[in-house]
C-alpha cells in the first residue's frame, strides 16, 4: 500500500492576521491564500471581519472600546482554531496596536504560530476602491469614524510581511503569504 503525499503532510495550525484600511484587499488576498492552501490539503478558515461582526460581535459599535472586543473575541477563535491544526486567515481592520498585540500575545502563550500581515494600501487607493461605499458615505457626512479617514489606524511597526496590493495582482500578495508561511515550516 502507497501512502499519498497528502496522508504524509503534517498539517500545522498557523493565524495569518491581514490588517489594513477598508478597500484594502485584506479578504479578496485571504480567499485567495485560502483556495491555495485547501487545494494542497490544510484545514483553512476565513474569519472574515463582516461576518463576525454579524455574527459574533453582534451588538458592538465602533469605539476604541468595542473595537478592542471585537479584535479580542476573532484573536480568540483564531488562537483556538490554530491550536488545532487550521490555517485562520484573518482579513480585519484592528485599527489599534495594543489589540493586535494582545491578539498575538494570546498566541505566543499557547504556543500556536502567528503572523501579521499589513496589506499597506494607501487610503488613496482604498477610497477609490470602496468597495463597500464606505469612503463615499464619509465624503457625504453620512458616516463618521472611518478608520484612516477620520479614526485611527494605527500602522504595525513591524509586520512579519507588508503588502503593497496597489502594486502586484492578488496572486502575488496571496503568493507571498504563502512564501512566508513555508519560509516559517507552515506550508
Amino acid at each position: 500500500m502507497t501512502t499519498s503525499t497528502k496522508e504524509l503532510h503534517v498539517t500545522t495550525g498557523a493565524t495569518v492576521w491581514l490588517t489594513g484600511l477598508p478597500s484594502a484587499g485584506k479578504t479578496t488576498i485571504a480567499y485567495e491564500l485560502a483556495g491555495r492552501l485547501r487545494e494542497e490539503g490544510h484545514l483553512v478558515e476565513v474569519l472574515d471581519g463582516d461576518e463576525i461582526r454579524e455574527f459574533i460581535s453582534a451588538g458592538l459599535g465602533f469605539s476604541r472600546e468595542d473595537r478592542h472586543t471585537n479584535v479580542q473575541r476573532i484573536g480568540f477563535l483564531a488562537e483556538l482554531l490554530a491550536r488545532n491544526g487550521v490555517k485562520a486567515l484573518v482579513p480585519v481592520i484592528a485599527p489599534y496596536a495594543d489589540s493586535r498585540d494582545a491578539v498575538r500575545k494570546r498566541h505566543q502563550e499557547s504556543g500556536a504560530a502567528y503572523l501579521e500581515i499589513h496589506v499597506a494600501t494607501p487610503v488613496e487607493v482604498c477610497s477609490v476602491r470602496d468597495v463597500k461605499g464606505l469612503y463615499a458615505k464619509q465624503a457625504a457626512g453620512e458616516l463618521s469614524g472611518l478608520t484612516g479617514v477620520d479614526d485611527p489606524y494605527e500602522e504595525p511597526e513591524s509586520p512579519d510581511l507588508r503588502i503593497e496590493s496597489q502594486n502586484q495582482t492578488v496572486q502575488e500578495s496571496a503568493a507571498a503569504v504563502h512564501a512566508l508561511l513555508t519560509e516559517r515550516g507552515l506550508a
